[in-house]
């Protein structure tokens, strides 16, 4: 992949970029190596790639320049927008609609949000696209004072943007770098994204969670699907179960698969999809998992555990390795919270390994792995 942002040092977010894409996978799979150490009966998978190009299934743009000339993209180092709508990791779908928002941005007067004087109202626009094409898009504000300008030319978007099913605004009073506030309002009627993985729609609410390459994600929840279906076991847990991707592709007609996460929005998705695919025993709770497990009266046969980059944390890992639970399903996005939870629960040894990577030209990767109790 060659990128001309990069090329002229305007973004080098993508520390890869110009690295031949098997060096990358290559290196990816040796760092995971070393990050795990030598274990004696640990297998490793092959390798699972995507695209190396336009796979991100959701473009977070942080808004600059002015009201008449706005940029959609990053801030350099003195705070002026870099206009990045054609940045080729987001596939033609999601660029093409770029151009449009920026359109609407002038159209609405939506300021953007000057971050060394903190003026402004526009912060970013968040756009996710579906599987089937369809567009969610989120404008995260400072204040609801552009909220009677946005929903006077909504339909102008709507017009423009046919794609768009969901809507909404997100309110970030604080002056602090994170990419979204906790109150959402929503400008649709329509108030989740299908996202079709494999033979699950996961139903994508504003705040939830979705992994960053649809063809990653699928081939992640088939091979967590393939341990399970193997290991059958009666009872599985999925911590941090986000939109419920892992619990979902593990239901049985025979197997009761309970999915916890902290995101009320998230669980709200999980559990309409839960309902529309007939999975009666797929439940969803909202809850901190580190709490949950702790507080459980038992322990379940298996769990999924898909945490933040912080990984598990001493409690849960303490938890899991006192437990009577007999396998656990680790997908991580920092090898070194693994490596550093692997060594509190050395009573479930790892079996079986894969990278899978989900975030091309850049040194971050995905990797799961599937603990047995020894």
């Amino acid at each position: 992949m060659q990128c001309p942002h990069f090329d002229a040092a305007r973004c080098r977010s993508c520390t890869l970029m110009g690295t031949p894409y098997p060096e990358q996978v290559a290196a990816k799979q040796r760092h995971c190596r070393e990050a795990l150490g030598e274990r004696p009966g640990l297998t490793w998978l092959e390798p699972v790639t995507g695209p190396e190009a336009g796979f991100r299934t959701k473009a977070k743009m942080v808004a600059g320049g002015t009201v008449d000339r706005p940029t959609l993209g990053i801030l350099d180092a003195h705070g002026h927008g870099v206009d990045l709508r054609d940045c080729g990791l987001y596939p033609p779908g999601l660029q093409a609609c770029l151009p449009v928002l920026a359109d609407f941005v002038t159209r609405a007067a939506l300021t953007p949000y000057d971050v060394a004087r903190r003026t402004g109202e526009l912060k970013s626009v968040i756009v996710t696209q579906s599987p089937d094409d369809e567009l969610m898009v989120r404008l995260v504000l400072r204040s609801t004072e552009p909220l009677a300008r946005i929903r006077k030319h909504l339909p102008w978007l709507r017009a423009a943007l046919p794609r768009m099913v969901v809507a909404s605004v997100n309110l970030l009073p604080e002056h602090k770098a994170v990419v979204e506030g906790d109150r959402e309002i929503l400008l649709t009627e329509v108030t989740s994204l299908r996202m079709r993985v494999n033979d699950i729609d996961l139903q994508l609410r504003p705040q939830g969670f979705f992994q960053t390459s649809t063809d990653v994600a699928a081939a992640l929840y088939r091979q967590a699907r393939a341990w399970v279906t193997e290991i059958a076991p009666a009872s599985v847990w999925d911590l941090y179960c986000g939109v419920g991707g892992f619990a979902l592709h593990c239901a049985a007609p025979d197997r009761d698969v309970l999915g916890v996460e902290t995101s009320a929005e998230a669980v709200a998705g999980a559990r309409r999809s839960a309902h529309e695919a007939g999975l009666d025993r797929v439940r969803f709770a909202v809850g901190d998992a580190t709490a949950f497990a702790l507080g459980a009266a038992a322990a379940p046969e298996l769990v999924v555990v898909n945490p933040p980059r912080r990984g598990l944390g001493p409690e849960l890992a303490g938890w899991l390795e006192a437990s009577a639970v007999r396998h656990v399903v680790y997908s991580s996005c920092s090898t070194t919270s693994l490596a550093r939870d692997l060594a509190a629960m050395p009573s479930l040894v790892p079996r079986r390994a894969q990278v899978l990577d989900m975030f091309p030209q850049t040194a971050h990767y995905e990797a799961i792995v599937l603990l047995e109790r020894g």
